[in-house]
């Protein structure tokens, strides 16, 4: 089967959906094609900042989404001991927003789906991009289940699908990938009866540990660990490292007793950033972790998609009401938005080297 429209964005995360919905919006014809079968996929990052809330605010979505479950965390703590040993309160009355994945992107598509300009295309798979003699890039093809391969013509494609992107790889753009020196281990267990909404941090042999509190009465366990480093560990007893969670966190006690048992109840996340060489080329353009990937620290990577998704729409207006030159415009998106995220990576990294200092008696 063959389809025409006017931007095609392949990756159906905050990112990429929230732009579909934007351009759908302003008429401007967009499919937008998922490779699962479904929205509500787990993500782990999945906390708004000042920023992020903002945005869903501006374009009217985060009354839906808070309608559905999200959760304000009220401060930041640094545990020590066992105990806290410093408390840092937000000027914007929370510390972040944890809003589940499924909730946001069941929003935006909520918002979406009323728009005629707007199709959504879950179960698709990119297998091809396609070019013309001027090698622009014309559409794409790809596998959809229980259909076979279909045929997409786009004027404008854009790759929102995350920090493997299989748009950067067919479109050979070169992602220059950066080491910060730790893998994390990810758990969510049940939180404590009274446990209040918070970001709790602890420093357990020289590395970083991070709580989470989440919607629905959870709590996200984020412990760095060496780069590399989790086959060896994986080796070793796990009592005692499991011990040090507990030591560090003790009201979690009974909760990681119950739900930590062994190593398979961790998820291994490898961490890295990259800033991929080029955004844009020939009609075609990189969004969101596809273009930026970054690490974990200060929760930066879903709300900077939202920050792509909500310039590239004015853009992109601009394209098709006002005759913009294609390609001058995505890379006007490129020059606009990459320095800002090199700043942040290196804002990243500072971070990361500081983070012990926090320990620290004054």
């Amino acid at each position: 089967m063959n389809y025409q429209t006017d931007v095609c964005i392949i990756g159906a995360g905050p990112g990429g959906a929230l732009l579909a919905y934007l351009l759908a919006k302003q008429n401007i014809s967009t499919i937008l094609i998922e490779r699962s079968d479904g929205l509500g996929k787990e993500f782990r990052g999945e906390h708004l900042n000042e920023d992020g809330e903002m945005i869903l605010k501006k374009h009217r979505i985060f009354e839906e989404i808070e309608s559905l479950g999200l959760l304000r965390m009220s401060r930041v703590e640094y545990w020590k001991d066992g105990h806290v040993f410093k408390t840092i309160e937000s000027e914007f009355g929370h510390a972040g927003i944890h809003v589940p994945q499924q909730h946001l992107l069941q929003s935006i598509n909520n918002h979406a789906s009323i728009h005629p300009s707007y199709k959504l295309m879950l179960g698709t798979k990119i297998t091809e991009l396609m070019q013309n003699e001027k090698g622009q890039y014309t559409g794409i093809k790809a596998q959809q289940k229980g259909r076979g391969e279909i045929i997409i013509e786009s004027k404008i494609i854009i790759g929102a699908d995350g920090r493997y992107s299989t748009v950067r790889k067919l479109a050979h753009i070169k992602n220059n990938i950066h080491n910060h020196g730790y893998d994390l281990l990810w758990a969510k267990i049940p939180a404590p009866a009274n446990w209040e909404p918070s970001i709790k941090f602890a420093l357990v042999k020289q590395q970083q540990v991070a709580l989470f509190s989440q919607a629905k009465g959870f709590v996200q366990i984020g412990w760095n660990i060496e780069k590399g480093s989790y086959p060896a560990l994986r080796k070793q007893s796990f009592r005692p490292f499991i011990q040090r969670l507990i030591d560090a966190f003790p009201s979690l006690n009974l909760s990681i007793e119950r739900f930590i048992t062994s190593w398979s109840d961790f998820t291994l996340l490898s961490v890295q950033s990259s800033i991929s060489e080029a955004w844009s080329k020939h009609h075609l353009l990189l969004l969101g972790d596809a273009a930026h990937t970054m690490t974990p620290t200060g929760a930066f990577g879903l709300n900077e998609s939202l920050k792509d998704a909500d310039l590239l729409s004015d853009l992109l207006h601009q394209v098709f009401y006002q005759n913009k030159e294609i390609s001058e415009t995505l890379k006007q998106f490129e020059q606009k938005r990459k320095p800002k995220l090199i700043t942040l990576e290196r804002i990243q990294f500072q971070r990361e080297k500081e983070f012990s200092s926090h320990f620290i008696s004054s």
